[in-house]
């Protein structure tokens, strides 16, 4: 199976390739394409810095992963799965991988992620996904982290191949022998950072971005993660919502508009 990997915090983090020999392990052919600056909070945004409809890429070699083919894209994580799918890289990818993200990527503020940003592009192209996250900005233990990927890997490439299931796990930055387990977890209402508004000038606004000191619900991956254990969350691209009775907005099958469409024909000497 070919695999893809990628990240949002570039192509030279430490934790893209710690990944990346995870999938190399598990028999996987691996490309790694990643953003060739970072791209933290880019969602699934599809940016790229594109010339004469190109989209740029650099050759690059990873350390401890000779023989795999290494790539910096200007791109976000989201358009680099996007055009992998597409075969950009060579044969599109059965699973992605994305991560190991330096910090986490807890509760409701996954929505921001590109590293979760592009697991769930490959869960809209109906393949199946893994996002990793550490939860230390500058992970100490990315052996745990590795542990857990390889662990939640094996588990992914067993499920149907009609499945596209996308996997967010959180790991903390604490030594192997030290991790308390697995958990499933829900998403906590806030995510590990809070933004706060400052000044409000005539052309500016100051924001202080800051831990955030909430308590924290338990059997949240927020809760869970700084309690020693490592989460998994199931995550859903975007879908309708088909409980919401919306019978007062739409129109029952004749058209319903007070007023009839107006179309105006406009000419120019």
């Amino acid at each position: 199976m070919h695999a893809l990997v990628t990240n949002d915090d570039g192509i030279d983090s430490r934790g893209l390739g710690t990944l990346a020999r995870v999938a190399v392990e598990a028999g996987l052919e691996v490309v790694v394409a990643a953003p060739d600056e970072e791209f933290s909070g880019a969602s699934a945004s599809l940016t790229a810095l594109e010339a004469d409809g190109r989209l740029w890429t650099h050759a690059r070699r990873l350390e401890g992963l000779s023989g795999v083919r290494a790539l910096g894209v200007e791109a976000s994580p989201a358009f680099i799965t996007f055009a992998a799918v597409h075969e950009a890289f060579g044969p599109a990818p059965g699973v992605v991988l994305s991560g190991i993200n330096h910090g986490p990527n807890v509760g409701q503020a996954v929505l921001h992620s590109g590293t979760i940003g592009a697991a769930l592009t490959a869960r809209t192209h109906g393949i199946p996904s893994l996002a990793i996250s550490c939860t230390s900005p500058e992970p100490v233990h990315l052996d745990t982290c590795a542990t857990v990927a390889a662990r939640a890997l094996a588990w992914l490439l067993e499920r149907p191949g009609d499945e596209a299931i996308v996997l967010s796990i959180n790991v903390p930055d604490v030594p192997p022998d030290e991790l308390r387990g697995l958990r499933p977890a829900r998403l906590a209402s806030f995510g590990a950072v809070q933004a706060e508004v400052g000044e409000i000038g005539e052309d500016h606004v100051t924001m202080t971005i800051r831990e955030t000191d909430d308590e924290l619900e338990p059997g949240t991956d927020a809760a869970l993660t700084a309690d020693g254990w490592a989460t998994v969350t199931t995550l859903a691209a975007p879908c309708e919502v088909p409980d919401v009775d919306i019978a007062g907005l739409v129109d029952s099958g004749q058209r319903s508009i007070a007023a009839p469409w107006e179309v105006v024909q406009s000419t120019k000497e």
